[in-house]
């Protein structure tokens, strides 16, 4: 049987040059901006002029673009090694906001002809602002018979969470002696969508806590990274529980809980940005873990989670 995967993520622009059109993109989304396309569209614009600029300047910062694609190509191959010869196994890049976008990858889909469609979201935690807004993309673009399941999200998926588990261990022993606090640090999002009902927080929590379980009772907290604009935001915010951390005397040791690849926001935010905050408000240590990317686990756990799907598939 041949079976396709399409593994969504959000993209990123491959060049300096593709910043601007890349953040028309992402600004144009109904699931982002959520307002008739009359305004939605000229705002988009307005907002992507006014942040090229600074974006461009945090690409630079990373060799002129986002490694997410070649991260997720690798996360695609071992995932078809991971699944065996059971099937013939095919993984598709899907990136929501630059290339190979959705009709693209359709097109590669229907020449590959398969019997089954998994639709595998490499967000854990599902969002109405990417997992949801991945999926009608594709619907709206595939309009295929081929029957088709999706996998909605896996917050404590046990892949996901023994590799997480894994890798803040060893970020917790990197930071030594003394106090410490582990900080999952999840992608922000306005408050409003999750008083609407999505729910990214409460699946954000549960990874958390699922994780925390297993670190023999360190002191840990969520918070969330990467807000823009005027509105209210879900808090506590990364860069003030950094102070708070320092206030307390605590080393950091900071999980990226809703990232499975490195981007942007893990590598300038992250790396830079917030590292350069700890060491001025005086946090003892700062060590930053790494995303799960292609660990062993968490690509056993995504196998798993196709196998699963595919006992109830529907058209």
């Amino acid at each position: 049987m041949k079976i396709a995967i399409i593994l969504f993520n959000l993209g990123g622009p491959d060049s300096l040059e593709a910043v601007a059109p890349f953040l028309r993109n992402l600004f144009s989304d109904p699931a982002i901006i959520t307002l008739p396309t009359w305004m939605r569209l000229p705002l988009a614009r307005f907002i992507a002029s006014r942040r090229t600029p600074k974006a461009i300047g945090i690409y630079e910062k990373i060799g002129g673009g986002s490694p997410i694609l070649g991260q997720t190509e690798a996360q695609a191959r071992a995932l078809e090694e991971a699944l065996g010869s059971e099937h013939e196994w095919r993984g598709y890049v899907c990136m929501r906001y630059w290339h190979p976008m959705t009709e693209r990858v359709v097109k590669s889909v229907q020449r590959f002809a398969p019997d089954r469609i998994v639709l595998l979201p490499l967000y854990p935690q599902f969002s109405t602002t990417t997992t949801a807004s991945s999926f009608k993309a594709w619907k709206e673009a595939a309009k295929v018979r081929t029957p088709t399941v999706e996998v909605q999200s896996y917050p404590t998926e046990p892949g996901f969470i023994a590799a997480s588990i894994e890798l803040v261990k060893q970020g917790l022993a990197e930071a030594g002696e003394g106090p410490k606090r582990v900080l999952f640090s999840a992608h922000g999002l306005p408050e409003k969508i999750v008083k609407a009902g999505d729910p990214y927080q409460r699946e954000i929590e549960q990874s958390a806590a699922a994780i925390a379980e297993h670190l023999g009772g360190v002191d840990w907290s969520i918070c969330y990274q990467s807000r823009v604009g005027p509105l209210k935001w879900l808090g506590p915010s990364t860069d003030s529980e950094i102070e708070r951390a320092a206030r307390d005397k605590v080393s950091i040791v900071l999980y990226p809980i809703s990232f499975v690849s490195e981007h942007s926001e893990t590598l300038v935010e992250l790396d830079m940005d917030y590292r350069a905050l700890a060491k001025k408000k005086g946090v003892p240590i700062y060590v930053r873990v790494p995303t799960v990317g292609t660990h062993p686990l968490f690509i056993h756990g995504l196998a798993n989670l196709v196998r699963s799907s595919l006992c109830s598939t529907t058209s």
